[in-house]
């Protein structure tokens, strides 16, 4: 298993759910992807099985590019949990994605120090193997 050195291996996993199934899979081959109302056209993450716009049940996950820009962030300096303590301090990111209207994902960012940080930063998707059956989107710097 390749595994970037981000998070601790003990850190624990998500959990996988049968409306959550088609995002997982697809980070598993490095694609990051969306659901999409299929009768409003509304995007919408988390994953669910209903619309929040016009409650539809019908839908589609639509692969998108990863690039977005940070909407928020905060640095994590005390770990919530005992896991997380070889990891601290750790950025967290809600990036809101360039090319799916309203979502936001809330992520980590894994190159950037606290001087760099700041709302509006370009970033794009990495993904990383947390296990051979779950592998989970991060954030980079968009460099020139």
């Amino acid at each position: 298993m390749t595994r970037t050195p981000y998070l601790p291996p003990t850190m624990p996993l998500p959990a996988v759910t049968e409306d959550t199934r088609p995002f997982w899979e697809a980070c598993r081959r490095r694609e990051l992807v969306v659901q999409r109302c299929t009768r409003c056209a509304s995007f919408r993450h988390p994953p669910a099985p209903l619309c929040w716009r016009c409650r539809s049940f019908a839908h589609e996950w639509v692969a998108v590019s990863g690039r977005g820009r940070v909407f928020t962030h905060a640095v994590v300096h005390r770990a919530p949990l005992p896991a997380l303590e070889a990891a601290v301090p750790f950025t967290v990111v809600v990036v809101a994605l360039d090319d799916a209207p309203g979502v936001r994902i809330v992520s980590n960012l894994v190159d950037a120090g606290p001087g760099e940080l700041r709302v509006d930063l370009p970033v794009e998707v990495v993904f990383e193997e947390m296990s051979p059956e779950v592998t989970v989107p991060r954030f980079r710097v968009r460099r020139a």
